[in-house]
């Protein structure tokens, strides 16, 4: 069982360490300005289309200026 473990951690650890990977990531890290800027190109625009769409609601706020108790715990008591 040791030496499963053992071959498991050393494999792990030279295929993460080997050239392709390290090439691969250092390539990322040095063109990530510009990877970024060609996906953000990429992005479609959507139209807004939420005019007039939201309707403010004036009953709430009597609701929160009224002087009833709040409290947490009368939310768990039976009724």
């Amino acid at each position: 069982m040791f030496l499963t473990i053992i071959f498991f951690v050393l494999f792990v650890y030279k295929h993460y360490s080997s050239s392709k990977i390290v090439n691969a990531k250092n390539f990322n890290r040095l063109n990530i300005d510009e990877i970024l800027k060609n996906k953000v190109q990429n992005l479609p625009i959507l139209v807004n289309d939420t005019n007039n769409v939201i309707e403010f609601n004036d009953s709430f706020d009597e609701e929160i200026n009224s002087n009833k108790k709040r409290s947490f715990w009368d939310l768990l008591k039976n009724r």
